[in-house]
């Protein structure tokens, strides 16, 4: 007997968002990838990040970022983006990583719709903002990649759920 594997329905998209988008969205951005590929769903799962504010434009993510995500397994890449209003219509989920991020997304895209959310939201111990490490000493970015590892699976879970996908 011969089993066809089925198309995969539209991937689902998310969008990581901060401040300069060189520390909170790319790291989320990639301990999300590195979830969708261990669970090999990657075909359904895309994963993307940018900042409220252009001033790291173009720049990789922060050194201390990537070096604390490595010692976590993950891989940090990409290039540092502006939030554009079109990314509310062609992502299914937006999450800021604070309420000034928010703010600043409803500011940018002139509106605020349901699939812009606080990443807090996926977070059991309820609203709580993750941290900008980026002023401080190392054990920010510790915080920021815990705070992540929580988050995530719930994440992808969603997003899973959404595409009519299972576990």
């Amino acid at each position: 007997m011969r089993y066809h594997r089925a198309m995969p329905a539209k991937p689902r998209r998310v969008l990581f968002v901060c401040w300069g988008n060189i520390c909170r969205s790319p790291t989320a951005e990639g301990v999300l990838r590195h979830l969708v590929d261990q669970r090999g769903v990657s075909d359904a799962i895309e994963v993307d990040s940018a900042g409220t504010i252009d001033f790291h434009g173009g720049e990789p993510p922060d050194p201390r970022m990537s070096q604390a995500a490595a010692r976590r397994g993950y891989t940090l890449s990409g290039a540092s983006r502006l939030i554009e209003p079109r990314d509310l219509e062609e992502f299914d989920l937006v999450l800021a990583m604070d309420r000034k991020n928010l703010a600043d997304i409803e500011e940018v895209c002139g509106q605020r719709t349901e699939n812009v959310r606080l990443l807090s939201d996926f977070l059991p111990a309820g609203p709580v903002e993750v941290p900008d490490p980026y002023f401080g000493g190392a054990e920010g970015f510790d915080t920021v990649l815990d705070l992540l590892e929580e988050a995530c699976p719930r994440i992808l879970d969603r997003l899973l759920g959404d595409a009519g996908h299972g576990d």
